[in-house]
């Protein structure tokens, strides 16, 4: 025959009873009335098949079993206490969620991101990447920087980075392939393209070589690299494997450390770039997020 397990339930009062030495104090402490704690003790006596408590004229104290079952039971019924405490705590963490694009959280965000831990090191971060971030996608309480044209947001947006781009390369490709003195050399180079699934929102290389009034069309025969992230771009360059795009703001840790330089002329789109979209339910913990986002900005 099967032997039955023992009721568990009863852990928390004959702990209470073994701490306190008193069936009325553990009571009052649990919310309970003295006869229902006393009921309790008493099947737990049956079930264990022993005495684990001597009564005495005031209160009661602990058998030897007692003992040695209480030593194991405060240290479970402590050791849960401490842990759902912990799941309470993490879940009233104060956090804040951020939207953004892969190259703005990976070459712009992420290498500043510890000056605002040091500032808020009780703030819980959620950084939400996505290829593109989807401007008519967010969530009631999530900042958002999001690129695109001044006329696509409210005039609640902020502009952080203007769009300015510049040809760059590694300094070993400029060395094998250069100098690119003119902006119809480029024409002649191995390019690294950004691709996307819509007509290009941001400059590309068609549109930059528009600017000059350069065609490409007259050379044939490169082999160039296309990428869908961005990240993808910058590391392609910074191997020598061709000349890329680089958005100002982006790569600019990329160009001071040398592992980049710029091997043609900057265009800018004043009222294109970068937004910031501020929730549409501010908090204390957006506002920080903000504010610090905008003075980053500013600082460039």
């Amino acid at each position: 025959m099967a032997e039955r397990s023992v009721d568990l339930g009863w852990l928390r009062i004959f702990v209470e009873v073994g701490r306190s030495g008193s069936l009325s104090s553990a009571a009052a402490s649990l919310g309970l009335t003295q006869p229902a704690v006393s009921y309790q003790i008493r099947r737990i006596e049956e079930q264990v098949g022993v005495a684990l408590f001597y009564r005495q004229h005031r209160g009661v104290e602990l058998s030897p079993e007692g003992r040695r079952l209480f030593e194991i039971m405060e240290k479970t019924v402590g050791g849960v206490d401490s842990l759902v405490r912990s799941f309470r705590a993490e879940a009233e963490r104060p956090a804040v969620r951020l939207r953004t694009d892969y190259a703005f959280s990976a070459l712009w965000l992420i290498p500043r991101m510890h000056r605002f831990r040091l500032l808020h090191p009780e703030l819980d971060i959620q950084i939400v990447a996505t290829q593109r971030q989807d401007r008519g996608h967010s969530e009631r309480g999530d900042v958002a920087v999001v690129f695109g044209a001044r006329e696509e947001f409210g005039p609640e947006a902020a502009l952080l980075l203007p769009e300015k781009v510049a040809p760059i390369c590694a300094q070993g490709f400029v060395d094998k392939y250069g100098p690119f003195s003119d902006p119809s050399r480029f024409a002649r180079a191995t390019l690294v393209h950004l691709d996307s699934e819509t007509p290009s929102p941001w400059f590309d290389w068609k549109s930059y070589f528009a600017e000059f009034g350069i065609s490409r069309d007259t050379y044939a025969g490169h082999g160039d690299l296309r990428f869908n992230t961005y990240s993808l771009v910058v590391q392609a360059a910074i191997g020598e494997q061709g000349l890329a795009l680089g958005w100002m703001g982006l790569v600019d840790s990329l160009l001071a450390g040398r592992m980049l330089v710029t091997a043609g002329p900057v265009l800018s789109a004043p009222n294109r770039g970068y937004w910031l979209l501020p929730p549409k339910s501010q908090s204390v913990h957006a506002e920080w997020l903000t504010e610090w986002l905008v003075k980053e900005a500013a600082a460039m």
